[in-house]
């Protein structure tokens, strides 16, 4: 991803005030962190809500706040979604030559061949996983392609996850990320078939004495 800038001017305005701010055109937020004691801004509401969407848990943007550069990670993103606007950001700053711990999303693509051949249900279990690395290797997200799921059963666990090997991953390894998995009807019937099977061979074991 290109690198972000996001222009940002340090605020006065705070409580129930805030909200001349947006009736300005103006998003307000803080950036704390590395090296900055807790400091109130804003930035440009369009220009920033276009740009918010884009950015994952682990992208770094940088705030330029009056001249000053300060790489950050967005920590939360507060949203009125009747008006689909964002109401205030929280940005955490971090030093470019110190580790972090953070946690990196997951997407999904493809289609799993288990779908149509066995009707399975495609389970995702957890949609990011803490990693540990420097600010500038981090990855955007991590990428899964679910057609390696072919058959019932098969799952992709966080140690199948390949990452470069800048990243250390924190989450377990044994835990499962998704799971291809027999539907609640496939499993159903299929306990019907195995309980009726005992009982026909039973009973036709006893036809065969009788006769």
């Amino acid at each position: 991803m290109e690198k972000v800038v996001l222009k940002a001017t340090k605020r006065t305005v705070t409580g129930k005030q805030v909200s001349q701010l947006r009736r300005q055109g103006l998003l307000p937020g803080v950036v704390y962190g590395h090296k900055i004691e807790p400091t109130p801004i804003t930035l440009e509401a369009h220009s920033t809500g276009l740009i918010l969407p884009r950015l994952t848990s682990s992208s770094i943007v940088t705030i330029d706040l009056e001249g000053k550069q300060i790489p950050a990670l967005v920590r939360e993103k507060q949203k009125n979604y009747i008006k689909n606007i964002y109401t205030h950001i929280d940005f955490q700053a971090v030093s470019l030559t110190e580790k972090l711990r953070t946690a990196v999303s997951i997407h999904f693509f493809g289609v799993a061949p288990a779908v149509k051949e066995y009707q399975a249900a495609i389970v995702t279990n957890m949609e990011e996983i803490e990693v540990e690395a420097l600010p500038n290797d981090l990855p955007e997200r991590i990428e899964i392609d679910l057609s390696k799921l072919t058959n019932l059963g098969d799952a992709v666990h966080v140690r199948d996850l390949v990452l470069p090997a800048s990243v250390t991953v924190l989450t377990d390894g044994n835990e499962v990320v998704v799971v291809a998995t027999a539907t609640k009807e496939e499993a159903e019937a299929t306990e019907t078939v195995e309980g009726i099977e005992p009982a026909l061979s039973v009973e036709r074991g006893k036809k065969e004495e009788e006769k």
